[in-house]
């Protein structure tokens, strides 16, 4: 996955060693793990709040789903009985 989105930046190998090399300049060897670990948690928050909106929203249509299957079946059947 770090791959594609690598080649979606459209960066090198060296592009890469110096935004690598420019981060450890900024945030030092300990700091890298915390910065990973907060933006891990992010991520996670970020998918676990769209998940549950998109449950959510679902659920609040499921009746109207119904709904809608019960006409189109309806008129699949006045469609049947007309004479063709």
């Amino acid at each position: 996955m770090m791959n594609q989105f690598i080649l979606f930046l459209n960066l090198g190998g060296g592009e890469v060693v110096l935004i690598i090399f420019v981060i450890l300049l900024m945030f030092g060897g300990k700091g890298i793990p915390n910065i990973a670990r907060t933006l891990g948690k992010g991520m996670r928050e970020f998918k676990d709040a769209a998940s549950g909106l998109q449950k959510d929203i679902q659920q609040s249509t499921g009746g109207l789903t119904d709904q809608v299957n019960e006409h189109i079946q309806e008129i699949k059947k006045e469609i049947d009985k007309e004479p063709s």
